[in-house]
């Protein structure tokens, strides 16, 4: 890789409950392609969104702000529960709102940024519409979305030819 791309400072935020689990193993693929740095949010203290911000003390707001000074690409990856991205997942978008009312500068960082999502299920199917929160919010946010990536994992172990070629195909795309 020359130019932009080596000097590209990439991160994956990982919301799985399990922090070895099957989201970490698709995590692990992406990983062996491109290089990412990671934050799992399983190892955080990261409380539930506060109106009055009496959580400002929690690991959020120090998170937010390294993203947002130090990297160009920022890939969500998140286990399927219930349909949706995980509680973990969900809770950290909601701080998003401590970056722009908080501290406003920091939060205006993340335009011209670029995101992605990662979801890793049981199974190859995907609930019409998963995206959605991840696509709106980057545009919300003033960044660059830049897709999808469903995998799943079937007994401890990613089906060999059909993730690693997505993973694959994924990589492509967000370079």
């Amino acid at each position: 890789m020359g130019g932009y791309l080596a000097a590209m400072k990439r991160i994956i935020i990982q919301g799985s409950s399990r922090s070895d689990g099957n989201t970490s193993k698709v995590v692990a693929l992406l990983r062996q392609q491109l290089e990412f740095d990671l934050i799992d949010l399983n190892e955080k203290n990261i409380g539930h969104f506060d109106y009055d911000f009496n959580n400002r003390d929690d690991d959020f707001m120090p998170i937010f702000r390294d993203i947002a000074n130090n990297y160009d690409l920022i890939v969500f990856a998140t286990p399927v529960y219930w349909y949706t991205m995980s509680g973990l997942m969900k809770v950290f978008f909601d701080r998003i709102s401590d970056g722009l009312i908080v501290d406003k500068p920091t939060g205006r960082k993340l335009r011209g940024k670029s995101m992605a999502s990662i979801s890793c299920g049981s199974d190859d199917h995907l609930p019409e519409g998963y995206e959605v929160p991840f696509r709106e919010s980057a545009g919300y946010l003033g960044m660059h979305w830049l897709g999808h990536l469903h995998t799943w994992v079937e007994d401890g172990k990613a089906p060999e030819e059909l993730v690693v070629e997505r993973v694959t195909k994924f990589v492509k795309k967000i370079t």
